[in-house]
């Protein structure tokens, strides 16, 4: 009795999925309803969380062996300057504050602009995010262009390892510049692949391969361009402020 009693029930279910226009399979599940179908889901999901935590964390342990480095080249720094502090002194005045100033602004406001486009992302205003993008890179732009003037008035006077005004300075004020040109040298290479790294971010989203739902890139660029900020805030009052 309870077996007929099945059967008639799989014969309703399967006339009315028929009626509405649906197969139905062997099993009399309609498509769609097969066992596991959620938790799949489910697993994908879970799946890319992991995904991404794991990209994060990648992300943030090379960020830490970047703050290595500048923080060896910080303590070199300081080791010279407190051996040197007037020829320190003097080295800073040669530098413009000016643009050093126009420099520290620009790279503020790129990270700011970063950390707007990270948030329209995730909240689905892609347009917008990839606008922002764009100013920070038009930013990154001065920066750089800012700096290459900065260099070229140095090499001009001669004030590089091995020129003229160079050679005749005291210990200090080599020491001051060899810093110099090594720190945000190093800084500036840093600002072109941070830049870099936007632009092709940027170029993603433009295809549909960096979405609301898959924005871990975008984060962990905007990370390593904050960083970027980070050190040049320190890089300044060093050696623009020396005096």
């Amino acid at each position: 009795m309870t077996s007929k009693g099945s059967a008639v029930a799989s014969d309703a279910q399967s006339s009315a999925y028929l009626s509405a226009g649906q197969p139905v399979a062997a099993s009399g599940r309609a498509p769609g309803h097969e066992p596991g179908h959620e938790s799949g889901h489910g697993t994908g999901h879970w799946g890319r969380t992991v995904g991404n935590e794991g990209a994060k964390l990648g992300m943030w342990l090379f960020l830490f062996t970047e703050l290595l480095l500048f923080g060896g080249l910080f303590l070199l720094f300081a080791a010279y300057f407190s051996r040197f502090p007037e020829d320190f002194h003097i080295g800073g005045k040669v530098l413009s504050r000016v643009l050093g100033t126009v420099n520290t602004v620009a790279l503020i406001t790129s990270s700011f602009l970063v950390a707007l486009a990270v948030g329209d992302l995730q909240r689905g205003n892609t347009a917008r995010s990839r606008h922002l993008l764009l100013g920070t890179l038009g930013l990154a732009v001065l920066f750089l262009c800012i700096k290459a003037v900065e260099w070229s008035v140095k090499i001009q006077h001669g004030i590089y390892p091995g020129g003229p005004e160079y050679l005749v300075m005291p210990a200090g004020q080599k020491a001051f510049f060899n810093l110099y040109y090594l720190m945000t040298g190093l800084h500036a290479l840093h600002v072109i692949v941070g830049g870099v790294l936007l632009f092709w971010v940027r170029l993603r989203m433009g295809k549909g391969l960096v979405t609301p739902g898959r924005h871990i890139l975008l984060e962990n660029a905007g990370l390593y361009w904050h960083l970027v900020d980070l050190i040049w805030i320190y890089l300044f009052p060093l050696f623009y402020l020396a005096v």
